[in-house]
């Protein structure tokens, strides 16, 4: 069983909110281990890059203004099959779909302020790693 790594992060709106202990705990108790974490406000040239396949959408600009509007955490989490393993506890995108015990599920209330992101497959992990930590992963 091979280890993966990836990125999540905590959006403004979770650290606004003052959960960012609450994700990292509900992180550390699966099992997963942080082996980077950050606290920094996003350049808008570093969420263009970050968001870079929504660039035709019309969302774009909303998703933009959102994840610079505030400081955020990012995070390089590992473990075993810890990519699918993140997406189970963050629990869908959008909050009214996610199960209750997921973070979303438990923690969110608006698609658009979603309180965290993941990482969705192993090239997306390796670019958004190399986008927030560069030259570490």
């Amino acid at each position: 069983m091979a280890t993966e790594r990836t990125l999540i992060l905590v959006k403004p709106d979770g650290v606004a909110r003052g959960v960012i202990g609450e994700v990292i705990a509900r992180i550390e108790r699966k099992g997963f281990r942080l082996e980077a974490l950050e606290l920094r406000t996003l350049e808008r040239e570093v969420a263009e890059q970050h968001y870079g396949e929504h660039t035709d959408k019309p969302f774009f600009a909303d998703l933009v203004e959102f994840i610079t509007s505030g400081p955020l955490v990012a995070m390089c989490v590992a473990g075993v099959d810890v990519i699918a393993g993140m997406r189970n506890l963050m629990g869908a995108t959008n909050p009214v779909d996610a199960v209750p015990g997921s973070i979303r599920g438990d923690l969110a209330t608006v698609i658009g302020e979603n309180i965290v992101h993941g990482s969705d497959g192993l090239d997306s992990a390796a670019r958004e790693l190399e986008l927030f930590f560069p030259g570490r992963f």
